[in-house]
């Protein structure tokens, strides 16, 4: 979730986004390195978006925090549309990071998912802009995998945890590490619907607003 500016003097969309990270694994450092990530992999892209006969550039301007005095107040009441709170933890039930659905500005990450420049946050964000998976997730003769492909997308070898595994075998699925966003998938966000209010700022995502508690491993 972030707020969108319009910039009609430069020419630029400008995304501005704040991750505010808690939880007993979440750390300062851990939540500079996931708005790097983030910023990073959606702006490699050099996405443009075309908008009343205009082609704007789209940046993505994203600060992490670490929060950890945080309270379920602050999210439930929180009214900025740029502020999305996560919760990172060493074990998630699942096993698995997620966000609270499309569209939303809360989830649960697990600490293994964000190391080794595995995507995962950029991913996760991408659902919280608005995106979801792609059906098809047999993407072999078509290079390297979108940002939005879950794991256990099927690929070339070359994309895989292990090229010379059989497709769909251990390592044999898509290592999260050479997943790219593209224009197809900033087009996906459809921003030029984008309905900017008197000041040139709109809302991308929405509020989901969950405070998570800790997953107890069993």
């Amino acid at each position: 979730m972030g707020i969108m500016e319009l910039d009609e003097t430069a020419g630029r969309l400008i995304l501005h986004a704040s991750v505010f990270l808690y939880g007993d694994a979440a750390t300062a450092a851990l939540a500079a390195n996931i708005a790097n990530d983030i910023a990073m992999h959606w702006n490699e892209s050099h996405a443009v978006v075309q908008r009343q006969g205009r082609t704007y550039e789209i940046i993505f301007n994203i600060v992490g925090e670490h929060a950890p005095n945080l309270v379920p107040e602050d999210v439930y009441s929180n009214e900025n549309a740029s502020l999305n709170f996560y919760r990172v933890e060493e074990y998630v039930h699942g096993d698995i990071s997620f966000v609270d659905g499309i569209n939303s500005n809360t989830g649960y990450f697990k600490l293994q998912n964000l190391l080794n420049n595995s995507t995962t946050a950029a991913h996760e964000f991408g659902h919280s802009l608005g995106l979801d998976h792609p059906e098809m997730l047999d993407i072999r003769g078509t290079g390297a995998p979108g940002i939005m492909y879950p794991r256990g997308t099927i690929t070339d070898p070359e994309f895989q945890y292990d090229p010379t595994a059989a497709p769909g075998a251990v390592g044999g699925t898509m290592n999260p590490f050479f997943r790219k966003v593209s224009q197809h998938d900033v087009d996906g966000l459809r921003l030029h619907k984008l309905r900017f209010n008197e000041h040139g700022y709109a809302m991308v995502g929405d509020f989901s607003s969950v405070w998570h508690d800790r997953h107890w491993q069993p």
